[in-house]
């Protein structure tokens, strides 16, 4: 089915059913589009999981993050803050991505759909909207504040590292810091920046409450991680302990944190399009 059959249907709002009578088997071909995606590579669960954070958070949820380098637009996968992004041609195949990472082990629900795709890119705001992976904690929660999240979302959204890896280029401040040695031996002081770790050694394949036990003991891969438990006073110890003894309390305050993210700002209604290319603006298709 072709979902830009909904491409000059002025509606403003946003539903599970969007797609109901234009692509009704929408959900079953994404995710068949996904399992085929993760049988040659499974942790492109993980990078899908956060390309939505990757968009909501510059500008609103418009898929901005998607677009390509034009003639008009600098495209915001070029600011460094998403140099480590992937998963676009699996979006090219699948959008709008629907249930990413219950493949892997993680709560299901039913996303909320309609939202149209921006005209253009910032990666300027790419540049100071989005948290860097060694933010100190009142960097990391003043973002979140920005957004109109709270702390409990900042929480139960940092769980998603419980599945995926970062690159050493991301974590070497924290390994010469207080982490693991084994770490330092795969990104030397002076080595290769490419090699990557698990986010989350215990499981690192499986969306579990495993994340939250790591920063009990100090081993949060990123600074960021690590922060929510080990910031003298921090008033997320509490919930980190609260995810930590219970899985399913995790799972629901995730699943209510990831659609008050994905709500960010949307567009609808007249205002932007829904593209033909994900990566281009129709005009320039």
């Amino acid at each position: 089915c072709d979902v830009t059959n909904n491409t000059n249907v002025i509606n403003s709002s946003i539903e599970t059913r969007f797609y109901a009578k234009t692509c009704p088997n929408v959900a079953t071909i994404v995710r068949s589009v996904i399992q085929g995606a993760m049988q040659s590579d499974p942790t492109i669960t993980a990078a899908l999981l956060r390309q939505p954070y990757h968009d909501c958070f510059v500008n609103g949820c418009d898929a901005s993050n998607l677009l390509d380098n034009s003639d008009t637009i600098t495209s915001e996968k070029d600011s460094p803050l998403m140099k480590n992004a992937r998963g676009f041609e699996v979006i090219d195949k699948s959008s709008p991505p629907l249930r990413l990472h219950v493949q892997s082990g993680g709560p299901s629900w039913n996303v909320t759909l309609g939202r149209r795709d921006s005209l253009t890119a910032s990666q300027a705001k790419a540049n100071t909207d989005l948290p860097a992976s060694f933010s100190n904690f009142s960097t990391l929660a003043s973002k979140f504040f920005n957004k109109g999240l709270n702390l409990t979302d900042l929480v139960a959204l940092s769980g998603g590292h419980t599945i995926g890896h970062s690159p050493c280029s991301t974590i070497k401040s924290r390994l010469y810091n207080s982490l693991l040695k084994e770490l330092q031996k795969l990104c030397p002081r002076n080595g290769d920046t490419n090699p990557v770790t698990d986010l989350d050694p215990r499981s690192p394949t499986r969306f579990d409450n495993s994340y939250f036990k790591n920063l009990q003991t100090n081993e949060g891969l990123l600074i960021t991680d690590q922060n929510l438990w080990s910031s003298p006073g921090c008033p997320t110890i509490d919930l980190v302990k609260k995810f930590s003894d219970n899985q399913s309390l995790f799972f629901d305050h995730f699943v209510y944190s990831m659609n008050k993210m994905i709500n960010i700002n949307p567009l609808t209604g007249s205002n932007g399009e829904i593209r033909l290319n994900c990566r281009k603006v129709n005009k320039a298709y």
